[in-house]
């Protein structure tokens, strides 16, 4: 027979049991914001027209175009906009109660969510574009596939979500030194 804990011990453990679920909360709904994320990004993002040159080939028409720059822009765009509400989420959600181990969350959280992006961007499509590369005759027309250009980009999501949530963390800190210290010199001696 087992003895029943202490109550401070159950509390604990009750208190840990809340935050595991919160981080897995902030965690699963950040990855599923990277979902949608993903999908967004291969509505939104331009391609650059290619033109076949052979069986499988094809290449760029303009070589000038800027559409490779601006399908990285919207992706930086689109996992900073998501690092915001993850780093709002999370806060509200894990950090506010649970503090550094639940930021460490949202962080790698923030980060798979950038990962999730890209992948499901780049692969939105792929297939009929290989289908397409494969069967057009030379000289037909046809839109790249959408990759990520700049690797670096992958920063955006934690960046904007640690900004965020570090952001409002530091407030709170500010404004409970400033409340305790006004209180103090209130105070009678």
């Amino acid at each position: 027979m087992t003895e029943p804990m202490p109550l401070p011990a159950a509390r604990a453990a009750a208190g840990i049991r809340r935050g595991v679920v919160a981080c897995l909360g902030v965690a699963a709904g950040t990855a599923l914001l990277g979902l949608v994320a993903g999908f967004l990004w291969a509505l939104v993002a331009p391609r650059p027209l290619l033109v076949m040159t052979g069986h499988g080939t094809a290449a760029v028409i303009n070589a000038e175009t800027s559409a490779f720059i601006a399908g990285d822009g919207w992706y930086c765009f689109i996992c900073l906009a998501g690092g915001v509400v993850t780093g709002l989420f999370g806060y509200l959600l894990a950090v506010r109660s649970y503090g550094p181990v639940a930021m460490i969350m949202v962080l790698v959280s923030a980060l798979a969510a950038a990962l999730i992006t890209r992948w499901i961007g780049e692969h939105v499509g792929l297939a009929s574009y290989h289908h397409l590369l494969a069967t057009l005759p030379a000289g037909a027309r046809l839109r790249a596939a959408l990759a990520l250009g700049a690797r670096s980009a992958i920063a955006f999501w934690p960046l904007g979500a640690g900004l965020v949530a570090g952001g409002m963390e530091l407030a709170a800190v500010l404004r409970g030194r400033q409340l305790s210290s006004s209180g103090s010199a209130l105070a009678p001696e």
